[in-house]
Order: C-alpha cells, then sequence, then structure tokens
C-alpha cells in the first residue's frame, strides 16, 4: 500500500483538481477585475507574506531541515477545494473564492516549483537534486490539464457539471481525510517522534494564515464577507498538493509530516475559526433586538 502511495496520491489530486475545474468559467476569472483591491492583497499575502513569516517562524523555533521544507511547500500551496465550502459556511463572498482559487491554482505552477527549490538549496544545501523540468511538467499536467478538462466540462455540459460538482467537493473532502490518513499511517513512528516538533508549528501556522488574512484585509478597508474569503483562501491550503510534491516529486517522507499534520488539523482550526467569526456577528444582531424590545 505504501509503495503506492505516490500513485494514489497523483490521481486523486487529479480528481480533485477536475473538480475544481467544474466548479470555474472564463467568467470567474474575468470577475477578478471587479475586485482589484480584494484580489491585490489576497495575491500579496499568499505569494509573499505567508511564505516569509512560514520561514520567520522556522528560523525562530528551529525547525528541522526536512520538514522546514516541508512547512514551505505547505505555505506555498494555493487554496484548496474546502476552502469554498469554509468561505460558504461561515459568511464569506463564495465568488472571491472561486476566482481567487482559479488564479492561485494556476500560479502555484510557478511558484510551488520556485519556492521549493529555494527551500532545498536554504535548508538542505547543494547536495540535493532540484526539482527537474520533467517532473515540473507533472505538476503542471497534474494541476493544469484536470482543470481544464472540468471547466470545458462545465462550458459545454453544465448539467452534467451541476450534477457532478457536489459529488467531487465530498470526493475531495474524504480525499484529504484518507491521505492525511495514509500518509500517518505510512511512517506512524517518525509522526509521533516529531509531533511535539511539528504539531506546534502547523497550528500555530494556521492561525496565522487565518487571522492575517482576515484582519489585514479589514484594515486595509475591505468587507467582511471579502476579508472572510481571503482569510480562508490563504489559510486552508491544498494539502493534497504539498503532500504530492513531497512524496512523488521530493520522495522524501519527512517533507510530508507538515502537510499531513496540516490536513488533519485544519478542518478544526478553520471550524473554530469560522464560528469565532460568527459569533462577531451575533452581538449586533442581538443588540438590535434588544433595542427593538426596548422600542415596543
Amino acid at each position: 500500500m505504501t509503495a503506492l502511495l505516490p500513485t494514489l496520491l497523483l490521481i486523486s489530486l487529479a480528481l480533485v483538481m477536475l473538480g475544481v475545474g467544474l466548479s470555474l468559467s472564463l467568467e470567474d476569472f474575468a470577475r477578478l477585475r471587479r475586485h482589484p483591491k480584494a484580489v491585490a492583497i489576497a495575491l500579496l499575502l499568499q505569494m509573499l507574506l505567508l511564505p516569509l513569516a512560514c520561514f520567520a517562524m522556522i528560523k525562530l523555533v528551529g525547525l528541522p531541515p526536512a520538514m522546514a521544507v516541508g512547512l514551505m511547500l505547505l505555505a506555498a500551496s494555493p487554496g484548496g477545494v474546502s476552502a469554498n465550502l469554509f468561505s460558504h459556511l461561515f459568511g464569506g463572498h463564495v465568488a472571491l473564492n472561486i476566482s481567487l482559487t482559479a488564479i492561485n491554482t494556476l500560479l502555484s505552477v510557478i511558484t510551488m516549483p520556485l519556492i521549493a527549490n529555494l527551500a532545498l538549496q536554504h535548508f538542505i544545501g547543494e547536495g540535493i537534486v532540484p526539482l527537474q523540468t520533467a517532473k515540473v511538467a507533472e505538476v503542471m499536467a497534474v494541476v493544469l490539464l484536470p482543470v481544464v478538462v472540468g471547466m470545458s466540462v462545465a462550458r459545454w455540459r453544465p448539467a452534467l457539471a451541476a450534477r457532478l460538482e457536489k459529488p467531487f467537493k465530498i470526493f475531495s473532502a474524504v480525499v484529504l481525510a484518507l491521505l492525511a490518513l495514509g500518509a500517518i499511517a505510512k511512517e506512524w513512528r517518525a509522526l509521533a517522534d516529531s509531533a511535539a516538533s511539528i504539531g506546534g508549528i502547523v497550528l500555530v501556522f494556521n492561525l496565522l494564515s487565518l487571522l492575517s488574512g482576515y484582519y489585514l484585509s479589514r484594515a486595509l478597508g475591505l468587507a467582511k464577507a471579502m476579508a472572510t474569503a481571503i482569510s480562508f483562501e490563504i489559510g486552508i491550503h491544498n494539502s493534497t498538493l504539498a503532500l504530492y510534491i513531497a512524496l512523488s516529486v521530493l520522495q522524501n517522507f519527512q517533507m510530508a509530516l507538515p502537510a499531513a499534520a496540516y490536513s488533519v488539523s485544519m478542518y478544526v482550526v478553520g471550524t473554530v475559526f469560522g464560528l469565532w467569526l460568527r459569533r462577531g456577528d451575533a452581538a449586533p444582531r442581538a443588540a438590535e433586538e434588544g433595542a427593538g424590545t426596548a422600542r415596543r
């Protein structure tokens, strides 16, 4: 089973990306022009500030080199399919999420290999073989081709795409859980031994991603729905992609540990954060209802 894990990751990631494509259209990319400020803030956070913050955290705690590379891979990964679901459940601007998922997924074809190479060179040294062109092409194919196929189905067979979209979203959530369990089961002892060193920083990174996405967006003048969308977009990463690169491209289980731990924790942390955001909405409603009762 463990020998098949990289192949299963490849197939599963392709199917997850196909599901993303089913929910996208060319209009989603055009929609980006309607919210230039929100898009600029989200891309700045995702592409620059989050990797820099991750790098600073790694240096601060002295994370082992292989795990440091894995956490950087996670920081570079785009928002996953689950980001759209969290945004929908907790009052985010879902159309913005869909658009950001589209552009971030495309940009990750360039940014993830770039950050992987930089992290490998910095934390491990020049002795490691850089990502080969063939492997980069493989990542591009696994990310882009299924998305294009899904978008084509949505364009030419919209009824079929509508029927398939929900099952694929459910499948994506199940895949994340199963792949996390598979990665954990592969070397349970290694994960247990490293839990103390990786668990805390993964949780802090998850919280940092969500909080920075929300509060920096609000501080820069975005409405709450858009800030919520950006928060989940940069806070709920596509850990499947990070797992795939760590296990299949770099062939290093230690580098997969941050993504494996994150794919389990993000559901708990994301849900608690979303409920906390919703709790903030309850106070104004309660005040309004109290004022209305007093007037009566």
